[in-house]
């Protein structure tokens, strides 16, 4: 890895456990100063410690929950006054929750969504203006997950916060060309975390579930799944090297190419056989054409499309 991110100043969402954490240590061996959101003092102390044996200059750490507008833009300013810049934004924190969507209540939609994207939006809005504001090599990394791509019958509202983040993201990118800022959607598969505590962690003011209470013995036995996953710190590694790459996705997982082939079959077989009228191909046409244009870093106007 080049020193192209040496000295450079990343804040991470929930990087004291998990994915965050990975994100953090390989950000840090790349030698990148750090300001790192936490829930829990107990993993706040544990990070502390890694640093700490490592040699590495201590963490700027924020307590955070990142559906906290208000929060998030304190946080932002910290980061600012502390380290007098912000370069990099990756927005990880989000809560793994599953159940039959049908039976889902609004408490299960406004918590995992407030979470997964809102969360996300929370970071952006507070973090973009720092980060256009600041100089030289910049970036904004949103964690989504495979859930982007592939749905599941007890994972719809997952799925429906991860299509959001997915979707946010591939927009954003051609808004951030124009500034010199880099923009990437990064989909991990299942990593060795405790994610599937989340359902274990329900904020009381979203207790009325519609989702049949889960047996903490069942939540075990669906977390020995994790325990064959990619280590966090690899998938750190990933997003480090995407970032470089300038990727707009990161797939940090090789195991899904026959689902990415199904879908591609799926899609190409839902078309129409049928001639497109010339009008309409135009159209089309035009805005292939500006999203080129948009990365490549021209600013894209309505009337452009037309």
């Amino acid at each position: 890895m080049s020193d192209e991110w040496r000295g450079r100043v990343a804040f991470i969402t929930g990087a004291v456990t998990g994915i965050g954490l990975g994100v953090a240590q390989a950000f840090a061996d790349a030698g990148m100063r750090l300001a790192l959101s936490y829930r829990n003092e107990d993993d706040k102390a544990r990070t502390e410690e890694w640093f700490a044996a490592k040699g590495y200059e201590a963490p700027l750490f924020i307590k955070l929950d990142v559906t906290d507008r208000a929060g998030f833009a304190a946080a932002a300013q910290q980061v600012v006054d502390h380290f007098g810049e912000v370069h990099v934004l990756v927005n990880n924190a989000g809560v793994s929750v599953f159940g039959p969507t049908d039976e889902a209540s609004y408490d299960d939609y406004d918590w995992i969504m407030g979470v997964n994207f809102g969360g996300v939006v929370n970071g952006l809005v507070s973090f973009l203006p720092k980060i256009k504001a600041s100089t030289g090599r910049r970036h904004v990394v949103n964690i989504a997950s495979m859930a982007a791509f592939l749905p599941g019958p007890q994972a719809g509202i997952y799925t429906a916060s991860k299509f959001a983040v997915r979707g946010l993201t591939e927009s954003l990118r051609y808004n951030l060309a124009p500034y010199g800022i880099g923009c990437s959607l990064c989909c991990p598969a299942l990593t060795k975390t405790n994610a599937w505590t989340s359902a274990l962690k329900r904020p009381d003011g979203f207790g009325e579930s519609g989702f049949a209470p889960v047996a903490k013995s069942e939540l075990e036995q669906f977390g020995t799944a994790f325990d064959e996953g990619m280590e966090p710190y690899e998938v750190g590694t990933k997003i480090l090297r995407g970032m470089s790459n300038q990727d707009g996705l990161i797939l940090t997982h090789p195991e899904h190419g026959p689902d990415f082939e199904e879908i591609h079959e799926k899609l190409m077989a839902a078309l129409p056989d049928e001639e497109a009228p010339a009008g309409r191909l135009h159209i089309e046409q035009l805005r292939r054409d500006a999203m080129k244009a948009a990365e490549a870093g021209l600013v894209i106007k309505l009337d452009d499309l037309t």
